[in-house]
């Protein structure tokens, strides 16, 4: 396994990070999440055209780059770093992940093609804000050669403004699960925008209402694993989202403080504050080693190579250090800029919202540690 990124993964990396630093300023961020779509769709279709960053991970044959999960974990850090208010996560990693894993190869060339062309979609499977195959809670009965979907999803990612839609239910009276895809504008589905604390990044409650499905949007009738696949394969992603979000913020925190003054000497040479600051530093570095193992790990597990029975491990790893390791740093980052960074003017009071949000998104420390506390004593 190759733990240093390649030339061309370097390049994807370093591109993502010009690009978005310059797109996705202070400005941009503050007006986006003013809005209740919450991105400029200029900017998403910057990001499809000139960029094709949709299609890393989509095959070759349906026109995609062909690329898998390292190349996208090099992404979403950058997409961390600058707090990019745009539906990638919701369209690449969750139903990108989806399609890859599950759907069949007319699904694919329909869906993907839609997502190449600029169009969003996102995941939709927790009704009681469980993150495993218990929080499914919609249920689907089949009607001759229909499938009738109802139910509730919380917490969807970009659920009010995405063009297609992959949905998990339940089957009536039985337990196995089933996945959906479907465009989002399917008669009988109703989408309402949920305000959270993370204002830059949008969630929503979906329900479905006597949905009528065919054979069609059927993805699998046996979904319980590879719902849990998708749904690891997208806490890689977002782990590597927070890791980027945690080095930004210890790049701001100590660019503030040498440019502080107190006591006629720069914040920065206080023995404290370097302390505080060389804590930050180890945390996000053990964090990228975590999230990049895990990377390696879930592109196993897409091909299923020999270290994809990893995943869930991997995946529980990397989000457990992750989560708390951005959130300290985030908190971290408030003291050293000495109260300022709560205010409307300073950027931290973002990155410290996106911190606590993403903690809690598809399960915070104390649910993955207790998730490798099992998966290592049975």
């Amino acid at each position: 396994m190759e733990f240093a990124f390649t030339e061309e993964q370097v390049m994807i990396r370093d591109t993502a990070a010009s690009f978005l630093a310059d797109v996705s300023n202070s400005e941009a961020i503050r007006e986006a999440m003013a809005t209740e779509q919450g991105y400029s769709t200029a900017l998403w279709q910057r990001i499809c055209s000139e960029l094709y960053f949709q299609a890393v991970t989509i095959p070759e044959e349906f026109g995609g780059m062909g690329l898998g999960y390292v190349e996208l974990v090099a992404v979403m850090e950058q997409m961390g770093r600058y707090v990019v208010c745009a539906p990638y996560f919701s369209t690449v990693c969750l139903a990108s992940s989806a399609l890859l894993v599950a759907a069949n190869e007319a699904q694919q060339a329909t869906y993907f093609g839609k997502i190449l062309d600029g169009g969003t979609a996102t995941l939709a499977f927790t009704g009681n804000g469980q993150w495993h195959a218990d929080g499914v809670t919609a249920e689907y009965r089949r009607d001759g050669e229909q499938f009738i979907v109802d139910g509730d999803y919380r917490y969807v990612i970009d659920g009010h403004t995405s063009d297609s839609l992959v949905i998990a239910a339940r089957e009536q009276g039985g337990d196995k699960l089933a996945l959906f895809v479907l465009p989002a504008d399917t008669a009988g589905v109703e989408r309402t925008w949920r305000p959270t604390l993370d204002q830059t990044r949008k969630q929503a409650d979906i329900r479905c209402n006597g949905v009528v499905l065919s054979a069609e949007n059927l993805m699998s009738d046996d979904a319980a694993e590879p719902l849990a696949k998708i749904v690891d394969l997208a806490t890689v992603c977002l782990a590597a989202e927070q890791m980027g979000g945690s080095q930004q913020v210890l790049d701001m925190t100590v660019e503030y403080t040498k440019e502080r003054v107190q006591f006629n000497r720069p914040v920065a040479s206080f023995q404290a504050v370097k302390h505080q600051a060389a804590d930050m530093m180890s945390r996000a570095e053990a964090s990228r080693s975590g999230v990049y193992y895990a990377a390696c790990i879930a592109q196993e597990a897409l091909i299923d190579g020999p270290l994809g029975g990893e995943l869930r491990e991997a995946a529980s790893i990397a989000k457990s250090f992750v989560s708390e390791a951005y959130f300290k740093n985030a908190g971290d980052a408030l003291q050293l800029h000495g109260g300022v960074g709560f205010t409307w003017e300073y950027d931290v009071h973002l990155y410290f919202k996106r911190a606590k949000a993403s903690e809690h998104y598809l399960g915070n420390a104390a649910y993955h540690r207790e998730r490798l506390a099992t998966l290592l004593l049975d």
